[in-house]
Parts: C-alpha cells; structure tokens; sequence
C-alpha cells in the first residue's frame, strides 16, 4: 500500500534498506544483542515475531534500534517533579528538551506550581501560575521540532483541587495555545463524590493561608464544557490509577505519557509494542474463521522478551530515566488491529460477540505476557524494587489467577508492569491500514494527511486493511461486519474500553468519538459512565471549530489535533 511505504521511508527506514525486511532485521539484530547466548537464535525469532506485521514495535524502537543514532528506544516519558522555584522550573525545561532531541515525548504534572498572584515568600515576586509556564515548554516545543516527520508530543496534568484550575481547564479555548500540550485534569474520587452531592469543593495550594471555595457541580460542568467545545482537558480518574497500580508501594502517579496509556512515576518511561490481532486470524470471512488464541499466546511470550531486552540496549536522555526504566523494568504491551479482526471473523464492533472475543484476547495476552515475565525472572533476576508481597497486594495482581499469583511469591517476576493498549496509529498505517489500538474503523475509505520529512503534508487515499482484504478475496462493497466509527454508539466505545481494562496493567489509549451534534447532556454522561466503570481515563472528541477533525473521509478537511497522526508517540 502506498501510505504503508510512505511511513515506512519518512518514518523507519534506515539508509541502505531495500525493504521492510531489512527494517526487521536490522530491529531484531539489534534487540537479540541483549541476550547472553544464542544472539543469533533470538534474533531470528524475533524477526519472525515482526514479519508479515505480527508485531509491531513502538516507532522509536523501529526507527532507531540497530541504526548507531544516539536515540533512545522508548517512545515517552514523564519527567521529574517540578519544584517550586525558577532554577529547578528551567532545570526541568532543559530536562524536557533533551528528552525531546532524542525523540521521547514528555508528560508533565503541573500541580507542584503555586497559583497566580500567590506570593513568593523569598523574593516578594508574585506568581504567574503554572499555565504561564507552560507556554514555555509549548514554545520550546516548536522550537525544537519546528520540521521533521514527528511532531513533539507533551502531557500536561493538573489536580483538580489545584486554585488555578480553572485557568488550565479553559486554556486551549484559544486556538494558538499550547497546541503541542494535550492537557488532563487529575480527577479524584473525592471530588466526583463532590459532584454527585452537589458539595463545596475547596482550591487549595500549601502556604496559601486559606481555600478559595467552590461549587464541585460548577467546576466539573466547567471541565465538560471546554472538552465538549475545544476535545480538552481530558480526565485522569487518578485514585483508580493507583488502587491498580502494582507499585502503589512506592510510588504515587498523578501524570501519563501523551497519549495517556501509559500512567508514569517521575523519569519513567514506556517502551511500548503491539501484537495485530488481524494478523492472528484464520479463515477471514469463512464459517471457520477464528482467532488463533495459541498463537497469540506464544508471539505475547515473546515480545515481552522482547521489549525487555529493550530496556537495556536502549539510550537514555537523562541518568534518571535509565534508573528508573532499570529498578522496575516497566513494559507495554498491547494490541492493535481488533476492528480489522472483528470485521474478519464476522463480528460487529460494537456487539456482545465482539467484546466477548477482545475480553478473550486480551485474557489470553495477560496470562501469556506474566507467565513470560516469570520465566524471564528466573533466568535472568527480578526487577530491583520487587517487593512481592506489597505487589500481590496491589489491585491488578489480586485479580490475577491463583497460578499466576502463586509463581510470583515463588520466583518472582521480571516487569513491574507489562500491558499497556497504545493508539498504535502510524506503526498500524505500516501494517497496511490495519485499524488502530481498539478504535473502531474510521471509514472504509479515508483520506490520510501524513506529515513528511520536509515538514510538508502529503494526502493518500486509503482503504481500510479488512475491506482491502475483502476486495480481494472477490467480495463485494464492504465486509458484512465493517462498521464505521460514526455509526457506533459512543457507550459502545465505553464498553470496549471497559471490558479489556481489568486485564490492562498500565493504562487504555482510547478516544470515544461523537459527532458534532451530540447533545451537552449525552456528552457529559459519558465521563459519569467512564468512571463507574473503573475507567483509569477518559477522552471523548467532538469536531469542533477549534480541532476540527482527527481524520477526513474524502470529502472533508482535517486539521491538526493533539489525537491525530501527527501528534502520536509512535
């Protein structure tokens, strides 16, 4: 496919490649250097893990690994806390900048900033608050990454007890800001209990001699509103991250990745990949169409080998984060492709069946990626800060199966963590279109803007990978099972989200989709649903005048938003 080619050469292509399959050889090469013994083994089964689009590496191990570029293999990172005071404010700047030069986007919580008009102590200067600052990043952000084919990607979270909250909540209403930030509310279980009782809600910062009340109704309908009009903030439900986390023990988050699937202590990092679910079904469009459950399993074994040993031939931009990345070994690893699956096996999207199937899957992919990590702590050791009890304790691991649990209080485990569902989006256009993350099928057809090495656009047309298939095989129009994004219900998006997080370690990339005329009151319902549900976040899109659209169908225009192509992580 034409996009396909042109991703693979703006994007992973390494000087003197012919093909993909030097793309992946040169990849599995470069990770089986990790290994002790039998390189040349691993190695081969790693590039049978990546061929014919299995697996599918995050973009920064696709482009960089094996090249000699002093890059770093992990997509994003979360930086350091922030102190208080201006050196550490531009220390964490420079911090950030590095970061981005070898190709990490950032996330950031702001919440350690003191408010507008709050006086400094020390110098008697008074505050510009934390979205002031901000606008520094976003500036160096541009700077930085003015041409080139990845634009920057940043997160920037903030509490929502935090007094300028409100400042940050309406900060993109004006389209020329911060648009390389996506921006999250830290959204505590407090303050929706707040909510629903309609209860006072105070605005606080230490060293502020007192609360600045409001109505907690006032200020969530106010969050509601700017995502409603702007597609922002976003909502980090943060108090379910950390009952699931399983270093709750040491560890407090309160910021993600940029694309939110990935929830970060201080300088940690994600090093993410993708197993294509569309690539493990048998009989496409047949009576006998299934999924290839076994297969699954042995390919999730070992791409957890895989992005492990990523961990230690990858660069590092700063010390801290091959510290961080090296005491608790985090990994993510997800799926791309489930609505192309679905469409093969004859499955509607937003059905019962469907979700049944994806819970299977992803079953399938935790049980599968533990078990590895297990295996791999035997043979090569623990992450350093494994404290087992504390983690058997923490809420993903007690619902992890008796055997499971029981291997890990005997030999340990390898990662800290090890799922994470990424929006996968370029690297699934690589994969010849196939659907990203667990999103829906945009369109059958689409137009595609792809941003180039020469910082200009160019537009493709292009066919979704199950209708292409379907094509071919002789059928006609489109798959029986192919529906399109606009005509699902966004609870369905919901659902889908809902029914694999339990089975997710680190965190769900999902953006549930509207249409420009929803209703206020539906709209907003969706966030009250994502957190009954034990979502750990929360982005729905609306076309709007100030994003426009993440894709076009033929007939439509796109701009530039924080979701769209151009601005993932991979």
């Amino acid at each position: 496919m034409e996009i396909s080619r042109h991703v693979w050469e703006t994007r992973y292509r390494a000087p003197g490649e012919a093909g993909i399959g030097a793309s992946w050889r040169r990849v599995a090469n470069a990770i089986a250097a990790a290994e002790s013994g039998e390189r040349e083994q691993w190695a081969e089964r790693f590039y049978r893990l990546l061929d014919q689009f299995r697996f599918l590496p995050g973009g920064r191990i696709l482009a960089g690994a094996g090249t000699g570029h002093r890059v770093t293999l992990f997509n994003c990172f979360v930086m350091g806390e922030i102190a208080d005071d201006l050196v550490s404010i531009f220390e964490a700047l420079k911090e950030g900048a590095l970061t981005m030069q070898q190709g990490g986007g950032v996330g950031y919580d702001f919440s350690t900033l003191r408010p507008a008009g709050m006086v400094a102590a020390t110098t008697g200067s008074i505050a510009s608050g934390p979205v002031s600052f901000m606008r520094i990043w976003d500036a160096m952000c541009a700077t930085m990454l003015s041409t080139g084919a990845r634009r920057g990607a940043m997160m920037a979270t903030l509490r929502c007890d935090h007094p300028d909250i409100e400042t940050f909540v309406d900060a993109k209403r004006d389209p020329a800001v911060l648009r390389h930030f996506n921006l999250s509310v830290q959204v505590s279980d407090a303050f929706m209990a707040a909510v629903a009782n309609d209860g006072d809600w105070p605005l606080v910062f230490p060293g502020l001699s007192s609360a600045r009340m409001v109505k907690a109704r006032e200020l969530w309908q106010r969050i509601l509103h700017a995502a409603y009009d702007t597609a922002e903030p976003g909502v980090l439900f943060v108090d379910t991250i950390n009952r699931d986390n399983t270093l709750a023990y040491q560890e407090r988050l309160t910021a993600t990745n940029p694309c939110g699937e990935i929830p970060l202590p201080p300088y940690g990092a994600c090093d993410l990949g993708s197993l294509n679910l569309a690539a493990f079904v048998a009989a496409p469009f047949t009576a006998g169409a299934h999924l290839d459950l076994d297969a699954l399993a042995d390919s999730a074994q070992l791409a957890v080998r895989f992005l492990d040993n990523v961990i230690d031939v990858s660069r590092y931009p700063l010390p801290a984060q091959a510290e961080q990345a090296r005491r608790t070994r985090r990994v993510g690893l997800g799926i791309t492709g489930l609505a192309d699956a679905l469409v093969l096996l004859g499955l509607n999207y937003d059905s019962e069946a469907a979700r049944t199937l994806a819970t299977r899957a992803m079953q399938t992919i935790r049980d599968a990626a533990y078990h590895a990590s297990i295996a791999l702590a035997r043979e090569k050791g623990t992450f350093p800060d494994l404290d087992c009890e504390a983690f058997l304790a923490s809420g993903f691991a007690r619902r992890l199966p008796a055997n499971i649990r029981d291997a890990i209080a005997t030999h340990g485990i390898r990662n800290s963590h090890l799922l994470a569902i990424a929006p996968a989006g370029t690297i699934s256009l690589l994969a010849n279109n196939c659907s990203s993350g667990i999103e829906p099928i945009f369109a059958a057809e689409a137009e595609r803007r792809v941003l180039g090495t020469d910082g200009s656009y160019r537009t493709h047309r292009v066919v979704d990978y199950a209708c292409r298939l379907w094509q071919q095989q002789g059928g006609a129009g489109m798959p029986p099972a192919l529906v399109e994004a606009r005509q699902i219900d966004p609870l369905a998006h919901l659902q889908m989200q809902a029914a694999l997080q339990p089975f997710v370690d680190n965190a769900i990339s999902k953006t549930i989709n509207v249409a420009a005329d929803t209703l206020f009151e539906r709209f907003a319902d969706l966030y009250r649903q994502a957190h009954a549900l034990g979502l750990k976040g929360c982005t729905v899109f609306r076309p709007n005048p100030v994003t426009g659209a993440i894709l076009s169908q033929p007939s439509e225009a796109e701009q530039v938003h924080c979701c769209s192509l151009e601005r993932e992580a991979d």
